[in-house]
C-alpha cells in the first residue's frame, strides 16, 4: 500500500529486549519446523504444501490473451517479496523456501483460468517494476496500489481493496475513526510509506484542533514492531490491513481497533493485477477475476489468508487511483 515505490513491508528500527525473546510468529515458524506436522498458524496453513486453487482453463477468456503470450503457454509473474516476505501476501514456508501467499494463490488461479503455466519470480520491489518495463513479466501480483502516476505507464486489473488498519495491545480499549484518536500517542508506522503520510496528516489536523501531535516511531522489521506494542512501548502500529489482519491472527494478545482506505478520506484505495501499458493482457485478466468471483474460488483464496474484509465485487480496469502528488 504505497504511493510511492517502497517496500510494503511496514518498515521499523531494531527493539532491544532483555533475554533471548521472539516475535509471535517467529515462535510459530520455529514451532512448525521442530513439527512439520504443525504447520498451521491459527487455521493458516504455512506449510509448503499448500493445495492451491487451480481452475481449468476458461477457454473464452484464454482466447483473448495476447497472441505473443498465448504461444509461450507461460504466465510470468512478477513477486515483489524479496527478503522476510509479508504475511500473509507472500512469504516463504516452514521449509524456509516455498514461497507461499495470498498474492501467490491469486497468480496461480489467474493463471489457471488463463490456461497458462504460472512462472513466478520473486524479486524486489523496485525490479519488479524495471521487470514489467522489460517484458521480463507479463503481470506484477504484489499488492500494487492503482496511482494515477502509475497509470501513465501500467495498466490495472483490480482484485482487492486497498486497506490500513490499526493494531493495538488487546484490552488497551482504543478504537481509531480519525485524527483525534490518535493525538498525543505513541504510533509506529513504516517510513516511506501511504500510511506515514496519512498519520502525519492526522497528526498535523490533530494539531490544528488544539490536539497534542502523535509521537511516531520508525523500526527495522515487523517483529520489532510487534514487540514494541506488547511491551507498551508504542501504543499503536498503523500498517497495512492484510499484515496486520495476519498478525492479529498469529497473536492473540492483539487487536485490530480502526481501518482507513489507503486512498485517504476521499478515495477508496485498490490493489491491481499490473502489466505494461497498452499490451492486451489487462483485459483477459480482469475477465479471469471475474471468473474466479463467479466460481467462488476467489473468496476462497481471501478467506484461507483472513482477508475476505478486502474482497472486491468485479475487477475494474484502469479505475481512478490515487491522485499525483500536487495536483
Amino acid at each position: 500500500m504505497r504511493t510511492r515505490i517502497a517496500v510494503i513491508l511496514a518498515a521499523v528500527a531494531a527493539v532491544s529486549l532483555t533475554g533471548a525473546c521472539a516475535a509471535p510468529e517467529e515462535k510459530a515458524a520455529a514451532a512448525a519446523a521442530a513439527d512439520p506436522s504443525a504447520s498451521a498458524v491459527s487455521g493458516i496453513n504455512t506449510g509448503p504444501e499448500q493445495n492451491r486453487i487451480v481452475p481449468a482453463k476458461d477457454e473464452t477468456i484464454a482466447a483473448r490473451v495476447p497472441a505473443g503470450i498465448r504461444a509461450t503457454g507461460k504466465l510470468t509473474i512478477g513477486l515483489g517479496l524479496a527478503g522476510s516476505g509479508s504475511p500473509p501476501l507472500g512469504f516463504t514456508a516452514t521449509d524456509n523456501k516455498t514461497l507461499i501467499g495470498s498474492e501467490v494463490d491469486i497468480a496461480y488461479a489467474v493463471a489457471g483460468v488463463l490456461g497458462l503455466e504460472p512462472v513466478p519470480e520473486n524479486t524486489s520491489w523496485e525490479n519488479l517494476f524495471i521487470g514489467l518495463d522489460s517484458s521480463k513479466y507479463n503481470v506484477g501480483v504484489s499488492n500494487i496500489t492503482v496511482t494515477e502516476e502509475r497509470k501513465q505507464k501500467y495498466d490495472f486489473a483490480t482484485y482487492r481493496l486497498d486497506n490500513l488498519a490499526f493494531a493495538a495491545k488487546k484490552g488497551a480499549g482504543l478504537k481509531v475513526t480519525g485524527p483525534a484518536d490518535v493525538a498525543g500517542r505513541t504510533v509506529a508506522v513504516a517510513s516511506g510509506t501511504n500510511q506515514e503520510k496519512i498519520l502525519v496528516e492526522w497528526s498535523k489536523e490533530a494539531e490544528k484542533q488544539g490536539l497534542k501531535p502523535v509521537t511516531i516511531k520508525y523500526y527495522q522489521t515487523n517483529q520489532a514492531v510487534y514487540l514494541a506494542l506488547n511491551s507498551g512501548q508504542i501504543e499503536l502500529y498503523l500498517g497495512p490491513s492484510p499484515s496486520v489482519a495476519y498478525q492479529v491472527a498469529v497473536d492473540g494478545g492483539l487487536e485490530v481497533v480502526g481501518t482507513y482506505s489507503g486512498a485517504g478520506a476521499t478515495l477508496q484505495g485498490k490493489i491491481a493485477l499490473t502489466t505494461q501499458k497498452g499490451d492486451g493482457l489487462v483485459d483477459p485478466l480482469a475477465a479471469a477475476v471475474d471468473k474466479l468471483i463467479e466460481t467462488g474460488d476467489y473468496a476462497k483464496i481471501l478467506a484461507r489468508w483472513n482477508l475476505a474484509n478486502e474482497a472486491v465485487a468485479k475487477s475494474e480496469v484502469n479505475p481512478e487511483g490515487l491522485p499525483i502528488e500536487g495536483k
